[in-house]
């Protein structure tokens, strides 16, 4: 493994960071990206921030599984034994993975979303009335609509440093206390989807907790790049994704304190998830089996496991260091370049995983996304990153460019897409671009489809028109 030792935003690092390598493999990190001008590179993921690969380990993992795999928990058969066991081993590593006290619940999930959602659901009432729920404005609308739909839910805004925001946070809990209508639950991002910056969660755990009010993290962008433990912070409940930890099987968890679980509504009703049924009402389980109706995941379970215990071998320091390295570079690298800005949230704040987002002058983020794929084989995401809130605060209605970067990107990539940017700067585009029922794609675009792929155009090509666009489209679409 290769180490760096300077600041890649010194004179000379950009030599260093080139030839990092990746901390551990990925599966399709050598996969050749033909580009229009019918050259082929390995393509470069810059994007693992919306889905990360799967680790070399984790489908190593899943093919040793398969054959292994039948119904669980009430199968009598050998193999469902087997798969049983390997289920609830999965459940107990990931708990472990995150530091989960004796008392919590892991709950097996099919991701973020689901899991906040789920937790929404128990959301405790006080005198009939929904719990009340403080979010910030800078959460991903994962941890935004949950609270919006069906809670009491306060929208704070955040402030220009992350000690403001912190304050503003204590403040607000404190004044629903005083008022005799304190919060239930302070939900948080972990880590900004948008650009990486971390809030000191000590801080906002001391100030929720010094009022009775629970904290839950949405750690889908932190867990896979920092280690965490509910033990050591205190916070309530943590909800990440298999898809983002390099375990894109299907799963996902939410671990934390069982009582609200254990009272609130099952989130599914199906089998597995009652004790008996009768014709005029049912009784449920508690624990995990209340809100895991129907056959599990077993195999995104198995994966999501295995991507922890490879996570948790990874030298926290080293980790830190090879993404902090490659986020330094990206940043410097692209604020050289004329007319291109990076986004920032606070001006203050004390760490950052590897997400850097940026705008183009004079390029649509979507122009930006699809030449740096069709001519330079760079995978990153545009648009608005599902915090339109946040963006439309900031100044970015119509969208940005995210980049990020994990465990299996090498420097070279990061070094690839510092000079395609400044090669579209100073050069502009070699191909032609259009928009497409919403979509920016190359005008009659020579790239083949992958072999066996039952594919008769790329994506782009068929994706959803304006109106179904997902909500990436900017704001004066």
């Amino acid at each position: 493994m290769t180490t760096l030792t300077e600041n890649p935003a010194c004179p000379g690092a950009e030599a260093a960071v080139a030839d990092l390598a990746p901390l551990l493999p990925v599966v399709g990190h050598e996969t050749l990206a033909p580009l229009v001008d019918g050259r082929r590179l390995p393509y470069a993921n810059l994007d693992v921030a919306a889905s990360a690969p799967a680790l070399q380990a984790v489908a190593d993992r899943i093919t040793r599984t398969l054959p292994l795999y039948a119904s669980v928990h009430r199968g009598a058969g050998y193999l469902s034994q087997v798969s049983t066991s390997l289920y609830e081993t999965a459940r107990r590593t990931i708990g472990e993975f995150v530091g989960a006290r004796d008392g919590d619940a892991t709950l097996i999930v099919r991701n973020t979303t689901d899991a906040l959602n789920l937790l929404a659901g128990c959301l405790p009432a006080a005198d009939g009335e929904p719990g009340r729920v403080l979010v910030l404005d800078v959460e991903h609308h994962a941890n935004f609509l949950p609270w919006q739909r069906g809670a009491d839910a306060t929208v704070l805004t955040g402030r220009a440093t992350a000690a403001a925001t912190v304050a503003a946070l204590r403040d607000e809990l404190a004044a629903g206390a005083a008022a005799g209508r304190p919060y239930a639950l302070v939900a948080l991002t972990g880590a900004s989807n948008v650009t990486g910056e971390v809030l000191p969660v000590a801080d906002v755990v001391s100030a929720a907790h010094a009022v009775g009010t629970r904290v839950l993290l949405d750690g889908a962008q932190l867990v896979p790049h920092r280690r965490f433990s509910l033990a050591e912070t205190g916070v309530d409940y943590l909800a990440f994704s298999g898809h983002k930890a390099y375990a894109p099987f299907g799963a996902g968890v939410l671990v934390g304190r069982r009582d609200w679980l254990d009272a609130g509504t099952p989130y599914l009703a199906g089998g597995g998830a009652v004790r008996s049924v009768r014709v005029d009402g049912a009784e449920w389980h508690d624990g995990p089996a209340r809100h895991e109706a129907g056959s599990p995941n077993v195999l995104g379970a198995v994966a999501l496991a295995a991507a922890c215990e490879a996570l948790a071998d990874v030298d926290p320091v080293a980790l830190r260091e090879h993404e902090d390295a490659l986020r330094e570079r990206l940043v410097a690298g692209l604020e050289a370049v004329e007319g291109v800005e990076v986004v920032r949230l606070w001006a203050d704040a004390a760490d950052a995983v590897g997400v850097v987002t940026f705008t183009v002058a004079g390029y649509e983020p979507g122009a930006v996304a699809a030449y740096l794929s069709a001519e330079h084989g760079i995978g990153v995401r545009d648009g608005r990153f599902c915090a339109h809130p946040l963006l439309s605060r900031l100044g970015y209605g119509a969208g940005a460019v995210r980049s990020s970067v994990g465990v299996g990107t090498a420097g070279e990539e990061v070094e690839r897409l510092v000079s395609a940017v400044a090669a579209l700067v100073a050069d502009g585009p070699q191909a032609r671009y259009d928009v497409v029922d919403g979509l920016w794609i190359v005008v009659d675009d020579p790239r083949p489809v992958p072999e066996g792929s039952g594919l008769e155009g790329l994506l782009a090509t068929a994706g959803p028109g304006r109106d179904e666009a997902f909500g990436c489209v900017p704001e004066d679409a």
